[in-house]
């Protein structure tokens, strides 16, 4: 706890049994108060060292529900706990959690609601490993989105998020994609409901069990971003109405 804020982590896992012990012993328990593990129906024993770990709620879903469907789950029983401060870690190790205690601040001291760990503020990215490929689709996205957004952000791909509790309340969340495009609606979502978004750089770690994503699917998650930035565009001008925005 923070400032008596609540600060829950939630950690969408899938397939995460070799980095979720090392994830989980850096998570700083000083201010964290809950760790909610949601396993989207894993093949291996991700549940099973959750459970000698401690971790007090996992939810195991009884089949696969998608990237997306998997943070609906860690969303909403966040709220159910009454968290103040949630933050999205992933179980797979990329992302350091040695950054919760700042991100954390930033939100309990009413600083900023939404907090980002940018991988590509400084040099984090390439450095860390990112496939070159992936970089320049990154900035190519991310420049695309700022224009049509209306944005300075550095990236919205980051998977490393912390919010306000009220921030999700505030948002149609569970009415988003199932897949990975999720994180990008979110975004657009918060950035409509014109809730500022702060970034802190964020090292970052690409290694073989490290989570990726095929080349197929993040061309369709590419082309899913430039679409909700085209929806949202045209939502603040009045010219469309969309489920997502409201």
């Amino acid at each position: 706890m923070i400032n008596n804020k609540k600060v829950i982590v939630i950690m969408p896992a899938y397939n995460a049994e070799r980095t979720l012990e090392k994830t989980y012993n850096e998570i700083p328990f000083d201010i964290v108060d809950d760790v909610i593990l949601t396993d989207d129906y894993s093949s291996d024993q991700t549940v099973e060292i959750a459970h000698k770990l401690g971790i007090k709620h996992i939810i195991k879903h009884q089949d696969n529900k998608g990237y997306g469907g998997n943070q609906k789950t860690c969303y909403n029983k966040a709220l159910e706990l009454n968290a103040d401060i949630i933050i999205m870690l992933h179980p797979d190790y990329q992302y350091t959690p040695k950054l919760i205690h700042s991100m954390s601040y930033l939100i309990a001291n009413d600083v900023y609601p939404v907090v980002l760990g940018s991988r590509i503020l400084g040099k984090g990215a390439l450095k860390g490993g990112m496939p070159i490929i992936k970089y320049i689709a990154n900035r190519f996205l991310t420049f695309f989105q700022n224009v049509l957004i209306n944005q300075k952000l550095s990236e919205y791909h980051t998977g490393y998020r912390a919010f306000s509790a009220d921030t999700i309340r505030a948002i149609d969340f569970n009415n988003n994609s199932d897949n990975f495009v999720f994180d990008n609606q979110m975004l657009a979502q918060i950035i409509y409901r014109n809730f500022e978004i702060a970034e802190i750089t964020c090292p970052t770690k690409y290694f073989e069990e490290a989570s990726s994503i095929s080349l197929k699917r993040s061309a369709i998650y590419g082309f899913g971003v430039m679409y909700i930035s085209l929806l949202f565009r045209l939502s603040k001008w009045g010219l469309i109405k969309h489920n997502l925005f409201k």
